[in-house]
């Protein structure tokens, strides 16, 4: 298993994948990062999958990633990826500022978690603490990552129950899509209208989406298979 954690001796400068479905955005990144003293991109992807790939072949010691990803989410990604080679080092940059992205972002073991708006000057920065083996947080994300902690979980079948209600599915539907009784279904409703501490269906599905729990491309997303790695 190699080591990312340290600089070569013969290439002084940290190496970075950019991992970015935008082709304009990726571009943008690329350049900006290539004329940084210190810093050099040695691979970019465009899906979950090519991510994979591209950090096999060339090991990077940062690898920054957006979440939103064809055929892979990012935090898939990571998992994927840190399964594998542990050390590696992940940086999140995304517009995705929901509670739960964060969340499971971090729990996958990003170490640093930035929104599109942010500065070159705190994007590089962000990149170096990493590379030293800090982790970076700012402020705005430390407080809803705050917030999420401090609510209830919902149970995997209460993600189901609430995927369907975003996908615009009535009760019946529910029952017969998750091989359940409806009455199951209002239990489930419910209970996770209380721990979202909304009142309706209208606010559960938007409260998912804002927060990140039920992303509108789940249905892409689940449909990369396994062998495709």
């Amino acid at each position: 298993m190699s080591d990312l954690t340290a600089v070569s001796p013969h290439n002084l400068s940290i190496r970075v994948l950019v991992v970015e479905d935008h082709h304009v955005v990726r571009q943008g990144l690329v350049a900006l990062l290539n004329v940084v003293d210190g810093l050099e991109v040695v691979g970019e992807a465009a899906d979950g999958v090519e991510a994979i790939a591209q950090f096999r072949k060339h090991q990077p010691h940062i690898t920054l990633i957006d979440l939103r990803l064809p055929r892979m989410s990012g935090v898939e990604v990571i998992e994927r990826i840190r399964m594998e080679t542990p050390s590696a080092r992940f940086v999140v940059l995304t517009t995705y500022d929901g509670d739960e992205d964060i969340y499971r972002a971090l729990q996958a073991g990003a170490r640093a978690y930035l929104l599109k708006g942010m500065t070159s000057e705190e994007l590089i920065k962000t990149i170096r603490s990493v590379h030293s083996g800090k982790s970076y947080i700012p402020p705005a994300i430390a407080v809803k990552l705050a917030e999420r902690l401090g609510t209830e979980e919902l149970t995997p079948r209460e993600f189901d129950v609430l995927e369907q209600i975003v996908h615009g599915k009535n009760n019946k539907d529910i029952a017969t899509e998750l091989k359940i009784s409806e009455p199951t279904v209002k239990t489930h409703i419910n209970r996770l209208l209380d721990k979202l501490g909304v009142t309706g269906r209208t606010q559960a599905a938007t409260s998912a989406i804002q927060r990140g729990l039920v992303p509108l491309d789940i249905s892409t997303q689940r449909n990369c298979r396994l062998n495709d790695l």
